[in-house]
């Protein structure tokens, strides 16, 4: 795994895929994942691979292999989208095709917004609420139950049933809980620069994901973006065939 370092000194670490020629495209998994739950196991990059793509994907920093500081100061999508742009900067690359789910794509969105670099933009696990709130859907999923689910020492206090998926999930890889709980404090609420991304843009969401609800209104709110539904949930959709079909045609062969 190769990694880089952030303008406030943390390792971000990435990793490749595919031919070295042509124009990448940048993969940003989401919260509580990393690039090796959302994007290898579930079968994208191979399907990108096997499309002629070069492909990169990192874990954002309080993720996977990259650094996990514990103060929320160090987080929130808008820093995590300067180590999207850092990364562009080590990969040298002229243009990018940038893949975002959940916190990854309000992250691609900050980033797409102001890096000229970017060709191509898929944002996958939002909906109306990036337009509403200004980032995550909070009326599914309370920040501060999401908080006290990832640092109780007793699990059996965990209520909210949303919550208590992150904590399973944070066990089951293995997660620094408190690092999350620092970027779950820090998430953006306000405002997004959806009118500045002019790219292309497609909007992928599942039918029954109750944190990407009425995508249609993210899709209206951006300059030029095309809107697709797939089947299933927050999690069961980055499994589904025709999300990895949508992807790949969308950003095309490069």
């Amino acid at each position: 795994m190769t990694s880089f370092r952030s303008d406030d000194g943390l390792r971000i670490a990435y990793r490749t895929w595919g031919t070295a020629d042509g124009t990448p495209v940048v993969l940003h998994h989401g919260f509580g994942a990393s690039a090796e739950q959302d994007w290898v196991r579930t079968g994208l990059v191979d399907a990108l691979v096997a499309a002629g793509r070069r492909v990169v994907a990192l874990d954002a920093r309080g993720h996977g292999a990259s650094d996990k500081p514990h103060d929320p100061a160090r987080y929130g999508e808008p820093r995590m989208a300067d180590d999207v742009v850092a990364l562009v900067e080590a990969l040298g690359a002229p243009a990018v095709d940038l893949v975002g789910y959940s916190m990854g794509a309000l992250v691609s969105l900050f980033t797409a917004a102001r890096e000229p670099r970017v060709r191509r933009l898929v944002v996958g696990g939002i909906g109306a609420a990036a337009v509403e709130l200004g980032g995550v859907d909070t009326r599914v999923l309370d920040p501060e139950a999401l908080r006290h689910a990832l640092l109780t020492d007793d699990p059996s206090t965990i209520t909210h049933p949303g919550a208590a998926g992150f904590r399973g999930l944070a066990d089951e890889t293995g997660a620094d809980r408190t690092a999350l709980a620092a970027q779950a404090s820090a998430r953006h609420h306000g405002t997004l620069p959806l009118a500045e991304i002019t790219v292309p843009t497609l909007v992928l969401a599942g039918r029954d994901d109750p944190l990407a609800a009425r995508p249609e209104v993210l899709a209206a709110a951006l300059p030029d973006a095309t809107l697709r539904l797939v089947d299933g949930d927050h999690g069961a959709v980055l499994h589904d065939a025709g999300f990895h079909e949508a992807i790949v045609t969308f950003v095309g062969a490069g």
